[in-house]
């Protein structure tokens, strides 16, 4: 009896070291560790074909993102008939070095941009990674975050509060959809412009989140309406509100966009119109300015 007594507990022991070890293991992802996630809904053709693309290796992590799971975050920004009842956007992730910041690759994603995904990202905590987002055909790639997401907490063991990937996904749908109107290009720009000025100068009132949005849309000469005006800054409300970190969306704006944001602030029409709107615009722009300088 005491033998058998003996032998259990050495038997417990050595799972309990084996299952914290994987816990471990888990935990401390390594740069080159790959996720991937798959619309529940491809065939198995497509799936198939979509790992090929992916140059999905034998140790890959794979896993399935529902309709559900996308519903889920998307239920509140989109109608049904614009999330669909299939998950077929599909993603890889690849854990980079500290530093590296993100890249986004994109392949059949015909509304969000690859800088909208790297935006949203940033807003939900994603550091150092490279991601592909794919799909067998043509699809808006609204649904693709939630994959990401799901990929990265896996592979990084790092939990994304509810609140930011809410907010992500909600960032996600509105750079989009201000891009039908003002250019994708120009909506990605905005944005990133917005949230950095958020970070630096931590505006306490609507308001003052209001002087930020004009004062980004007139130095990139874009007309906004009132309601997307409102939209804006209702999301960056909600962004300031959502335990974001500031001083990590800095590092990784700073590695995604340093030259495009530079090129931006350092053009003539916006050195004229800094004069023109004054002191408070001025001293901001030099304070993202002053992010990008290494």
């Amino acid at each position: 009896m005491k033998k058998t007594k003996k032998a259990i507990l050495t038997i417990s022991v050595t799972c309990g070291a084996l299952l914290f070890c994987s816990e471990i293991a888990h935990a401390d992802s390594a740069p080159g560790d790959v996720v991937i996630t798959l619309g529940k809904d491809l065939t198995q053709q497509q799936k198939d074909n979509l790992l090929q693309k992916m140059n999905a290796q034998e140790d890959a992590i794979i896993l399935d993102v529902t309709n559900a799971e996308e519903e889920k975050y998307l239920g509140k920004l989109l109608p049904k008939t614009k999330i669909g009842t299939r998950a077929i956007s599909s993603t890889k992730i690849t854990i980079g070095s500290k530093g590296d910041g993100i890249s986004v690759q994109t392949n059949n994603i015909n509304w969000v941009t690859e800088d909208m995904y790297k935006n949203a990202m940033v807003t939900g905590g994603v550091t150092d990674a490279s991601v592909e987002v794919m799909a067998p055909f043509d699809v808006s790639g609204t649904a693709a975050l939630t994959g990401i997401f799901k990929a990265y907490e896996t592979t990084t063991d790092k939990k994304i509060s509810e609140e930011q990937k809410e907010v992500a996904n909600e960032e996600l749908i509105t750079t989009a959809e201000l891009g039908d109107s003002i250019g994708s290009k120009n909506a990605a720009e905005l944005m990133e412009l917005t949230k950095a000025a958020l970070a630096e100068q931590n505006p306490k009132t609507a308001e003052e989140i209001e002087q930020i949005v004009q004062s980004a849309a007139q130095e990139k000469g874009i007309e906004l309406t009132s309601a997307e005006q409102e939209n804006i800054v209702g999301l960056l409300d909600k962004i300031k509100g959502a335990g974001v970190d500031f001083s990590l969306l800095k590092d990784e704006i700073s590695s995604a966009t340093k030259e495009k944001v530079n090129a931006i602030l350092d053009s003539e029409e916006t050195k004229g119109l800094i004069e023109s709107i004054g002191n408070f615009f001025k001293e901001l722009v030099n304070a993202i300015k002053g992010w990008f300088s290494f």
